[in-house]
């Protein structure tokens, strides 16, 4: 049957537009987030990676739209699991030991990162070398902690007023002790990073003991008065997310509502699913708090 031009184009544009089953089946899978836990690290209750991720799955099993798994004790040994990640969070040690900085793993987190998958960096996995390590964690989370230029101490944060974002949805002001790193290196002039989380050290606080040097450091002390970023985020121009988060010392901390709400959310968040008007909504027992933690023993 011979059609002409204009019956052709009648019945083409009446055919019904079917995507491609590959955009079908993108549409509808879960978004993947994988949580990475570091080897353990300090005294019992204290950098409890393992038992933190686990809680952290816990919490978001279930929820709609979202698929979660986690790697323990390291960097996964057989990282493709990686491959199909849309979201990455490492609760780890960082500094020159940092996961993510060992041999070529760098190159293959930020090609990984190049196609829009998103990063968390959690408590001491904020910090790496200063150098190119450090260039290249402010590229993908928006800042980093930096060894003697930023601080460590143990302190009371107050986080008295929080922005509208969807990490802090259903967030309520809250206060709380933890090692609070501080006077992180941000890019030039916070380019593209949403401060999250904000509060003001005491006087007290930038006069130290820091954990580690123990300080003070004159920059720090001429500082006072001045409100530090503790939690932030950035959107890359390659599409992914970023989020960096200071606290996260002491594994009961995570028992907080809103302590543990503002990561979840975060979780949610760089894994681009929608995060809900009152938050992400869980509930964690005394029982919950107690399992999986390291056999670290007792501290002497």
């Amino acid at each position: 049957m011979n059609l002409s031009r204009r019956e052709f184009l009648a019945a083409a544009t009446a055919l019904p537009l079917v995507a491609p089953a590959s955009t079908v089946a993108n549409a509808d899978r879960p978004k993947k987030l994988v949580l990475i836990a570091g080897t353990p690290s300090h005294g019992p209750g204290a950098h409890e990676h393992n038992a933190g991720v686990q809680l952290f799955h816990k919490c978001l099993t279930g929820f709609p739209g979202l698929d979660v798994s986690f790697v323990l004790n390291g960097y996964p040994k057989d990282d493709s699991i990686l491959d199909s990640a849309d979201g990455i969070l490492v609760y780890s040690d960082g500094g020159g030991g940092h996961p993510l900085i060992q041999g070529a793993r760098s190159e293959r987190i930020g090609k990984l990162l190049e196609k829009g998958v998103g990063l968390f960096c959690l408590h001491f996995a904020v910090e790496v070398p200063k150098g190119k390590p450090g260039d290249i964690f402010r590229s993908w989370i928006g800042g980093c902690y930096e060894h003697e230029w930023s601080c460590n101490p143990m302190w009371k944060a107050e986080f008295k007023n929080l922005p509208e974002h969807p990490i802090t949805r259903g967030v309520k002001p809250f206060a709380i002790h933890d090692e609070w790193y501080f006077n992180m290196r941000f890019r030039p002039e916070m380019t593209g990073v949403t401060p999250i989380l904000t509060a003001s050290p005491t006087d007290a606080t930038r006069d130290g003991p820091y954990v580690y040097p123990r300080g003070p450091y004159a920059h720090i002390q001429a500082a006072k008065g001045r409100p530090e970023h503790l939690m932030w985020a950035t959107e890359r121009p390659d599409g992914g997310r970023g989020v960096g988060f200071t606290g996260g010392h002491f594994h009961a901390n995570w028992k907080n509502d809103d302590f543990r709400k503002v990561v979840l959310n975060a979780l949610l968040w760089i894994t681009k699913v929608e995060v809900p008007a009152t938050g992400v909504v869980s509930t964690v027992t005394a029982e919950d708090m107690q399992k999986n933690l390291d056999p670290k023993g007792q501290r002497k």
